[in-house]
């Protein structure tokens, strides 16, 4: 397993992911994204905002202005450096086919409202066979393979990738290609320990052996290895705590590899001309260290700055955490077992809300019906609020910041990213 992943984490590391833009000829055709009336820097001192702002009936909300806005930073009132509103695909009254794609600067009232013709319209699906389960992967191939027949309609145009970058259909509108790939998916647990493991852990037990040493967690481990093979309680422990080294390292290394394939997927989409929309099809995963709060800013700036919209399916749909009859419980309390699946289950939805709210996206999750959840993510919010914070007293002390928006109107519902990590500055070695 550490072998498979090492590679996988070289390739990655060398770009030799496959490109999907395949060999169409309309793909090929890449643009560089739109020039914006201010330029965007995407550092650790200057945070982009992507906000959709919604009534009390779910519609969009597009006449309000800077002067509406409050950003708080860690509960502290935090000043604007820019405001910019994104109008998306507006169709002109009386002409068909005609919409408005604009990035008008409130700064600059003057700026022109340009129209064009319906841009192509781009939809990823990416598959996380890195984490997905046999079952679920199975159930979220069947509703993806019915969607096909309403997906590609006018000028859009689909790929079907996995996270793992073994499966790649290319961006086409060959709806028989796109269910092949589908149908040609499956797990690659790279990183995941499995069922028949003895101690059976996962990343987040063993982070909270290791990182946050609570006793319960090494004691669970320390039976299961008790009833494996009966040892000395001494050294169960210490073969206890050296199973979660191991565990916690490839956890973190699964997590490194897990964003540098999404951010690169961004990277690739960013390049068309048209609006680009990447569907998250995943159970989610842990960020648990700092290194990973940091990658995760990194992917909702990189996604913000190229305007890719990011959505996510759950496709475990409404799950369980109660102990089955295929549970080894050799030594374990079901209990335990259950408050331990439950928690770390909860927290991999963490990182799919914020991808999804931080750049304007919909996570579907705890529903069964994942046909229904495909077809709504393929829409996208028809205005977006993108704001940039000033680097004024914006401390990069190594700490996650939380954020909060407000508007000065009330009964209505803001989507936003939660909080951003800012990384200490580098120490340049003499």
């Amino acid at each position: 397993m550490a072998k498979l992943g090492a590679q996988c984490a070289v390739a990655l590391a060398m770009g030799c992911m496959p490109l999907f833009l395949g060999t169409n000829s309309a793909a090929q055709q890449a643009k560089k994204p739109e020039e914006a009336p201010f330029t965007i820097q995407t550092d650790v001192s200057r945070i982009l905002l992507q906000v959709v702002v919604r009534d009390k009936q779910g519609n969009t909300v597009d006449d309000l202005r800077s002067e509406d806005f409050q950003i708080f930073d860690n509960g502290k009132l935090h000043p604007v450096s820019h405001f910019m509103i994104e109008r998306r695909l507006i169709i002109y009254p009386g002409k068909p086919g005609q919409t408005i794609s604009a990035q008008q600067s409130l700064n600059s009232p003057s700026a022109a409202v340009q129209s064009s013709l319906m841009p192509p319209r781009f939809i990823v699906f990416l598959f996380d066979d890195l984490h997905l389960s046999f079952e679920d992967l199975a159930r979220a191939k069947k509703a993806a393979a019915k969607l096909l027949e309403g997906a590609l309609v006018d000028s859009n145009m689909a790929a079907v990738v996995s996270l793992s970058g073994k499966q790649n259909s290319g961006l086409t509108r060959d709806r028989a290609k796109l269910h092949d790939t589908i149908m040609s998916l499956q797990p690659l647990p790279l990183y995941l320990s499995t069922s028949a493991d003895c101690p059976h852990l996962g990343y987040y037990q063993a982070d909270l052996m290791e990182n946050k040493n609570n006793d319960a967690a090494i004691q669970d481990v320390v039976q299961q290895i008790l009833a494996c093979a009966p040892t000395k309680p001494e050294i169960a422990e210490s073969e206890a705590h050296s199973a979660a080294r191991q565990v916690l390292q490839a956890g973190e290394q699964d997590v490194r590899v897990t964003f540098a394939s999404i951010a690169e997927f961004v990277r690739r989409v960013a390049a068309l001309p048209g609006q680009s929309i990447l569907i998250l099809v995943s159970p989610g995963f842990l960020t648990i260290n700092p290194e990973a709060l940091s990658a995760e800013s990194h992917l909702i700036d990189l996604a913000a700055r190229y305007n890719v919209v990011i959505s996510a399916l759950d496709a475990r749909g409404v799950y369980v955490t109660d102990v089955t009859a295929s549970d080894d419980t050799r030594g374990r309390s079901p209990g335990e077992i259950n408050e331990l699946r439950q928690r770390s289950m909860t927290q991999t939805e963490s990182v799919m809300t914020e991808l999804t709210d931080g750049t304007g996206g919909t996570y579907f999750r705890h529903n069964n019906d994942l046909g229904v959840g495909f077809s709504a993510l393929t829409d996208t919010p028809r205005c977006v609020y993108l704001i940039e914070l000033s680097p004024d007293n914006m401390k990069a002390n190594g700490s996650y910041h939380r954020l909060k928006v407000k508007v000065n109107r009330e009964e209505l519902q803001i989507q936003v990213r939660r909080g951003y990590f800012a990384p200490k500055p580098s120490k340049n070695k003499k």
